[in-house]
């Protein structure tokens, strides 16, 4: 893929727990998920792509968000390419934004037709591009963010998953063990590795190393953020080296570790 393929910039906002990304691309990505809330909008072309409730299709205007948690891919539709906008908050981020927000709102649909919220989300782009006082800034994040509240959210669904299965997810979670095997895990389990394999993926989308991959990442990107150095950042998220981190970290959010590095010390 050449350069010109896939072009990404991710912005730093004057909050913890918050940042956005403006892409292009050619690219297709696979299945992962984010740690944060995402909301944005196409801004050129289309894309398909499965998300926690089926697939959908979203184009040139149409609103698109993701869950924390929410396994989801993407690639273009009708074209060769698209272009599309994302803020990506905490959810802390949002539980501060109104009584309304218990922290455990989820967004109803990936795809929504919201002409208002659209506006509001291009208002909070453009100040953010145009390093506008941050007290602009914050009032058109929560515009947005209590437009997505009232209109677009409700209690998070529960998520029927075994026991044995949570029990999988929270050794993986553990970040002071190291990795474990799969046959660990499936002993953990008290399941077969095809069943541990099977009944992971079908709980949470992806595969347990794949789930373990995505989170180090989210946790790199926390690093990161707080001022580590990428290399640093490598070795305490358990990655073999800072390129193994840098792949990793461009298939989960687009951009790579030096990219989001320079958009938070902004």
């Amino acid at each position: 893929m050449s350069a010109s393929d896939h072009r990404c910039r991710v912005l730093g906002t004057p909050w913890h727990g918050v940042y956005c990304t403006h892409i292009e691309s050619v690219r297709h990505y696979g299945r992962h998920w984010h740690a944060t809330y995402g909301m944005g909008f196409v801004e050129l072309g289309a894309q398909r792509s499965a998300s926690g409730r089926g697939n959908v299709e979203a184009y040139a205007g149409d609103v698109i968000t993701t869950n924390p948690g929410e396994v989801h891919d993407g690639r273009p539709l009708g074209g060769p390419s698209r272009r599309w906008r994302i803020v990506y908050f905490d959810p802390s981020v949002l539980a501060s934004m109104t009584p309304a927000a218990t922290g455990n709102a989820a967004i109803t649909r990936p795809v929504i037709q919201d002409a208002t919220l659209h506006q509001a989300l291009r208002r909070l782009f453009a100040r953010l591009e145009d390093r506008a006082e941050t007290l602009a800034c914050e009032e058109a994040l929560v515009e947005a963010c209590a437009l997505l509240l009232d209109r677009h959210t409700t209690a998070a669904p529960v998520r029927e998953t075994g026991a044995e299965v949570r029990q999988v997810r929270d050794r993986l979670a553990d970040e002071s063990a190291r990795a474990p095997t799969l046959g660990e895990l499936a002993v953990l389990a008290g399941l077969s590795k095809y069943q541990v394999l099977r009944r992971f993926q079908k709980a949470y989308g992806v595969p347990p190393h794949a789930w373990l991959l995505q989170r180090r990442a989210e946790r790199a990107r926390r690093l990161i953020r707080a001022g580590s150095g990428l290399a640093a950042a490598a070795a305490a998220c358990g990655f073999a080296d800072q390129s193994h981190l840098t792949r990793v970290f461009v298939r989960q959010f687009g951009f790579t570790p030096g990219a989001w590095r320079k958009a938070a010390l902004q």
